[in-house]
C-alpha cells in the first residue's frame, strides 16, 4: 500500500459519514473514469456490466474472469486520484475462502472499497442460501479488516434483480450482513421511497447504497438523501447511455444516410485535452 491509497481510503470513508448522500458514478474504463473525475464527482465505482459490454459479452456470472475484472479495475484506479470501489460480483468464488482471496487481490489494485453479492451465478440456485451467504460476508470482512487502511466493504442482497420480490428476506439478509461486519448495505432493485426507507431503517446506522438509473424510478438525489440514503450508484446506466448514443448515431447513418449525430458529439479538442492529462 502506498500513501495515496490510505488517503483515498480515508476520503472514501468520510463520504459515507456525511449528512447528505453522495453520488458514486460507474465508469467502465480509464477514459470514462477520467471524464467523470474531471466533472467533479468525489468517488467512482466500477461496473461489471459496463466491462462485459465493452468486451462484447453479456453481463452474467462467469462472463468475465477474475483476472479480466482486476485488470479493468487497475486501469480505472490508475486513471484518477479519486477513491475507487470495485464491483466484484460474487467475488468469483462460491467458498468463503475464495471470496476473501479475491478481495485481497482486488485491494492490491489500489481500490478502497469493494462489494460481495449473494447472487451465485448458478441458474439452478441463483441466490446463495442464507447461512452460506452470511459465511461469505464474514470471511470477506475478516480479510479486509487485515488491510492497513479502512476498506469499505459493501454487502449486496440480490433478490430483487433475480426475480425474488421478497423485501422481507432481502432486509433479513442485509441485517445479517450488517451484523457480520459489512460497512455498506445494498439491495439493487429497490424502486419506491417506502422500500428504500424500510431498508435504511432496518440496517441503521450502517450506510445504504441505492441503485439509480433504473426505468420507472424517478427519485432524485435530494429525495434519496431525505430518505436516509448515504450513497447513490448508477450501475450500468452510464454505459448503456453511451451505447445508446452510439447505436442511434450508427442507425442514422445506416437508415437515413445522414450524419447529424455529429452535432451532439463532444468536440475532438475537448476530449483530446481531457485525455492528455
Amino acid at each position: 500500500m502506498d500513501s495515496s491509497q490510505l488517503l483515498r481510503a480515508n476520503v472514501f470513508k468520510a463520504l459515507h459519514e456525511r449528512e447528505e448522500a453522495f453520488v458514486i458514478p460507474n465508469p467502465w474504463d480509464a477514459g470514462s473514469a477520467k471524464m467523470l473525475a474531471s466533472m467533479g464527482f468525489e468517488a467512482l465505482a466500477t461496473t461489471s456490466a459496463g466491462l462485459a459490454f465493452v468486451l462484447g459479452r453479456a453481463d452474467a456470472e462467469n462472463a468475465i474472469s477474475r483476472d479480466e475484472s482486476l485488470a479493468n479495475i487497475t486501469t480505472i484506479v490508475a486513471a484518477t486520484a479519486l477513491p475507487v470501489a470495485a464491483d466484484l460480483e460474487n467475488c468469483f468464488a462460491d467458498s468463503p475462502e475464495g471470496c476473501a482471496d479475491t478481495l485481497l487481490k482486488a485491494a492490491a489494485t489500489g481500490i478502497v472499497g469493494g462489494s460481495i453479492e449473494d447472487a451465485s451465478g448458478h441458474p439452478d440456485h441463483p441466490i446463495y442460501e442464507f447461512d452460506e451467504a452470511v459465511a461469505r460476508v464474514k470471511a470477506a470482512v475478516a480479510a479486509v479488516r487485515g488491510l492497513p487502511f479502512p476498506f469499505m466493504l459493501t454487502a449486496r442482497a440480490e433478490n430483487l434483480l433475480n426475480g425474488r420480490m421478497d423485501l422481507s428476506d432481502t432486509i433479513k439478509r442485509l441485517q445479517a450482513y450488517a451484523d457480520a461486519g459489512a460497512d455498506v448495505l445494498y439491495a439493487p432493485g429497490l424502486r419506491t421511497r417506502e422500500e428504500i426507507i424500510a431498508v435504511v431503517r432496518a440496517v441503521a446506522p450502517k450506510p445504504v447504497n441505492v441503485l439509480m438509473g433504473l426505468g420507472g424510478v424517478a427519485l432524485n438525489v435530494a429525495e434519496l438523501s431525505a430518505c436516509g440514503v448515504k450513497r447513490i450508484s448508477v450501475g450500468s446506466s452510464l454505459s448503456r447511455a453511451a451505447w445508446g448514443g452510439f447505436y442511434r448515431a450508427a442507425e442514422e447513418i445506416r437508415t437515413a444516410g445522414t450524419f447529424n449525430y455529429a452535432q451532439d458529439a463532444l468536440p475532438f479538442d475537448q476530449l483530446n485535452t481531457l485525455f492528455k492529462g
